[in-house]
C-alpha cells in the first residue's frame, strides 16, 4: 500500500468539507434563488413596485412557520407553559402569536413582560392584571334572536407594555386566549426546546403611535371597521412595532396579486379562502396560518362563507393606519369622539314591563314606540301589546294596552300619530290617549292588508308603509310581501310586485323629499318561504310626481353576522331606520346600528349589548339617537340634526 504525504490527505480533507458545505449551501441557496426569481418574474408580470422599509433589525430567530406554506393550528405542537396553561405558538420575524388553552382557575405567575402584549379572550373568562389590579375580562358568544331575547358578542381585549407587570387567572369555566407579542419574548419558543436563541432581540429603529391605550380593557366589536378594500373591512388593532388586523372579506370576493413591504402572517378565524402565494393557490380554513415574507406576491380568492382572519403585520403597517384614521374622522364628525351609549329604562326592571319595543318616533317632547309581545317562537299577542309614551327621563307610561300590537309609527297632524296595527291588518291615526281617529289604508284591490310593518308621510300627507306579512294567519290576504303608497286623498297603489323584497321592513324618505328607501330583512333562507335579489341592501329609489317610485337601485350594503354567513344566507335583519338632515342614514341591525353617508358609503357602526330593532332622533336639538332593543331603550349623542316630516 502506497503512503499518502500528509499535506495531501490535509488537502483532500479540506476539500472534501469545501464540497460539502458547498452543497448544503448551494441547496439552501437555490431554493431561496428559486423563490425570489419566481416572486421577481411575478413583479414584473403584474406590474408591481417594490419597496422596502429601512430601520428593520436583523432576524436573529428563524420563524418557525414555511414561508408561503399553508399549515393547521392542529399541526403545531402544543407546550405547557404553567400547570394547566397549553399553547400553540407560531412567529415571523417580529410577532409571535400563542393561542392559549388555561384549565378552569389556571394562573400565569406574575412576570414583568420582556415585549408589549396583546391578549384577546376568545372565550370563557379571566382576570387580568392591570395597573397592580385584577380586571375581570370576558368573552361572550353572539345569542340566537328569538322572540324575547338577544345577545350580541363581546372578546375582551388589553394591550400592556414591555416592562409592565402581568399575571392572569382562568375563570370557573377556564379560557382560551390569543396573545400578540412584540418583540418575541424568547422564553416561549425556549420552553417548546429551540435551541441557540440570541439573549436578546432589536427593534424597530422607527415606531408606530398605537391607536389603542396601553392598560385599558376593549371590547373588540367597539373598534371601528375600516374600509381596506371595496370587499375588506378590518377592526385594525395596532402597536409600536406590529398590528393586528381582524378583517372580514366578503363571499366570493377576490383579491388581485399584490405585495407590501411588511411581513404578513395570515391566521384564519372563520370560513375559507383560496390564497394566492406566488403562482399557485392553497386553501385555507379556520385555524389554518400563512407566513407571507416582505414584498412576497400574494392575493385571495374568498369562499362562499366569506372569510374572517386575523392578519399579523409587522412592522405596522402606516397605509392601514392612515385609512383607520379617515375612517375615525367620518365617523366622529356623525358621533361625537366622547359620546356613550346610554341605558334609558330596562323594561325587565321596571314596570309597565317591556318586551320587544319597536318604531320608536320623537313628538313633543317624548318618544313614543310599541311594546310587541311576543313568546319565543314569535308567537304574538295583541292583549299582552301596548304602545307607550316615554320621557327623556326614562319614565314611561302605557297610552294604549290591550288592544293592538302596534308596530311601526310616525308623527302626523294634529299632533297625532300614524300607527302601523300590524294584527289589525291596518294603518290608522291616533291620538297620543291612544284614540283611533281614522283608518289610512286597510285594504287593496278590495282584500286586506296583511301586516304594515314600517310607516312613513310624504310633505303632502301621503303614507308610505311596508307590509311583510308578518302576521298571526297562515293563509295571506294579499298575493306576497310588498310596499304600499297611501296618498292624501286616500288612493292606494301598491309600489313593489308580491315579494320582489324576501322581507320588505325598514322605510325612510330623504329629507328633500325625492328619494325613498326601502331595505331588505331577511333573504336567502331554508327557513323562510320568500327568496329575492335584494339581498342585504338598502335599496333606493326615485320619488315621482304622484308619489309612486321608479329606478331601483342598490344603496348600501349591510354586513352581515357570521352565524348568517355560515349557512349562506342574506339576512341583515335590518328593520328601523333613521335619517339626519344631511341625508347619513342609520339602520338597525344584527350587527349593530349600521350608519352610511347619503352616498350609501359606509361610515360605522354603534355597537350594543343586545341586538338594535329600531331607533330615532329625539331631545330638544334632535340631535340624540334613542335605539329600541328588546326589552331596553338606549340613547347617544350625535352631531347630527335627525329629519322627521312634521305636516
Amino acid at each position: 500500500m502506497r503512503a499518502i504525504p500528509t499535506n495531501r490527505i490535509v488537502y483532500y480533507s479540506l476539500l472534501i468539507t469545501g464540497l460539502i458545505t458547498l452543497a448544503n449551501c448551494t441547496s439552501t441557496s437555490e431554493t431561496e434563488t428559486v423563490w425570489a426569481k419566481k416572486n421577481k418574474e411575478l413583479i414584473a408580470k403584474y406590474n408591481l413596485k417594490e419597496r422596502e422599509l429601512s430601520g428593520l433589525p436583523k432576524t436573529t430567530v428563524a420563524s418557525n412557520l414555511e414561508p408561503a406554506k399553508v399549515t393547521g393550528l392542529d399541526k403545531l405542537d402544543s407546550i405547557e407553559l404553567y400547570r394547566g396553561v397549553n399553547a400553540k405558538l407560531f412567529w415571523g420575524s417580529g410577532t409571535m402569536i400563542s393561542v392559549l388553552q388555561l384549565a378552569p382557575n389556571a394562573k400565569i405567575p406574575e412576570e414583568v413582560l420582556p415585549a408589549d402584549r396583546f391578549v384577546f379572550v376568545l372565550d370563557g373568562s379571566i382576570d387580568q392584571l392591570i395597573n397592580g389590579e385584577f380586571v375581570t375580562m370576558v368573552s361572550k358568544k353572539r345569542e340566537a334572536p328569538d322572540g324575547t331575547h338577544s345577545g350580541t358578542p363581546r372578546i375582551d381585549f388589553v394591550y400592556l407594555e414591555k416592562g409592565t407587570k402581568n399575571a392572569v387567572a382562568a375563570g370557573p369555566s377556564g379560557a382560551k386566549l390569543l396573545e400578540a407579542y412584540s418583540l418575541l419574548r424568547l422564553d416561549y419558543p425556549q420552553k417548546a426546546g429551540i435551541k441557540n436563541l440570541p439573549s436578546k432581540i432589536d427593534d424597530v429603529e422607527t415606531t408606530q403611535t398605537p391607536n389603542v391605550v396601553a392598560n385599558k380593557v376593549y371590547d373588540l366589536y367597539d373598534i371601528q371597521l375600516t374600509t381596506l378594500a371595496e370587499d375588506a373591512h378590518s377592526r385594525l388593532v395596532s402597536g409600536k412595532n406590529t398590528q393586528l388586523s381582524f378583517i372580514s372579506m366578503d363571499t366570493n370576493s377576490t383579491f388581485p396579486h399584490h405585495i407590501h413591504p411588511e411581513e404578513q402572517m395570515m391566521f384564519v378565524l372563520r370560513g375559507g379562502c383560496n390564497e394566492i402565494l406566488l403562482d399557485g393557490q392553497q386553501a385555507m380554513k379556520a385555524n389554518d396560518v400563512v407566513r407571507i415574507p416582505s414584498n412576497m406576491v400574494h392575493g385571495a380568492k374568498i369562499g362562499d362563507l366569506g372569510c374572517d382572519a386575523l392578519d399579523i403585520f409587522w412592522p405596522a403597517r402606516a397605509d392601514y393606519l392612515e385609512k383607520e384614521k379617515a375612517r375615525m374622522t367620518a365617523y366622529h364628525a356623525i358621533i361625537p369622539e366622547n359620546a356613550k351609549l346610554e341605558l334609558v329604562v330596562d323594561g325587565k326592571k321596571t314596570k309597565p314591563e317591556l318586551t320587544f319595543t319597536e318604531g320608536p318616533k320623537w313628538m313633543n317632547g317624548k318618544v313614543y314606540f310599541s311594546n310587541m309581545y311576543f313568546d319565543q317562537n314569535f308567537n304574538a299577542s295583541p292583549q299582552k301589546s301596548s304602545t307607550v309614551e316615554l320621557d327623556p327621563n326614562g319614565s314611561y307610561r302605557n297610552i294604549t294596552e290591550g288592544k293592538m300590537q302596534t308596530n311601526g309609527l310616525y308623527p302626523y297632524k294634529n299632533g297625532n300619530l300614524i300607527v302601523c296595527d300590524m294584527m289589525g291588518h291596518r294603518v290608522v291615526e291616533m291620538t297620543t290617549k291612544g284614540e283611533v281617529v281614522k283608518v289610512i289604508a286597510d285594504k287593496y284591490e278590495g282584500k286586506q292588508i296583511d301586516g304594515p310593518n314600517d310607516v312613513i308621510t310624504d310633505a303632502k300627507g301621503g303614507v308610505y308603509f311596508t307590509d311583510p306579512q308578518f302576521t298571526i294567519e297562515a293563509k295571506k290576504f294579499q298575493p306576497g310581501r310588498a310596499v304600499y303608497y297611501a296618498s292624501a286623498d286616500g288612493k292606494m297603489t301598491r309600489l313593489t310586485q308580491p315579494n320582489e323584497f324576501a322581507m320588505p321592513n325598514g322605510i325612510l324618505l330623504s329629507p328633500d323629499g325625492k328619494t325613498l328607501y326601502i331595505n331588505n330583512c331577511y333573504d336567502d333562507e331554508s327557513w323562510y318561504p320568500v327568496k329575492s335579489d335584494k339581498d342585504n341592501f338598502i335599496w333606493a329609489y326615485d320619488v315621482n310626481a304622484d308619489g309612486t317610485i321608479s329606478n331601483g337601485r342598490k344603496f348600501a350594503k349591510l354586513f352581515l353576522v357570521e352565524s348568517v354567513l355560515d349557512r349562506k344566507g342574506k339576512s341583515s335583519s335590518a328593520d328601523g331606520m333613521a335619517i339626519d338632515k344631511q341625508g347619513n342614514i342609520y339602520v338597525a341591525t344584527y350587527y349593530g346600528v349600521q350608519i352610511f353617508n347619503n352616498k350609501g358609503e359606509f361610515i360605522g357602526m354603534i355597537n350594543l349589548p343586545s341586538f338594535p330593532v329600531s331607533l330615532c332622533f329625539g331631545d330638544n336639538d334632535m340631535k340624540t339617537l334613542y335605539i329600541v332593543s328588546y326589552s331596553k331603550v338606549f340613547k347617544i349623542r350625535t352631531n347630527m340634526e335627525g329629519f322627521v316630516q312634521y305636516l
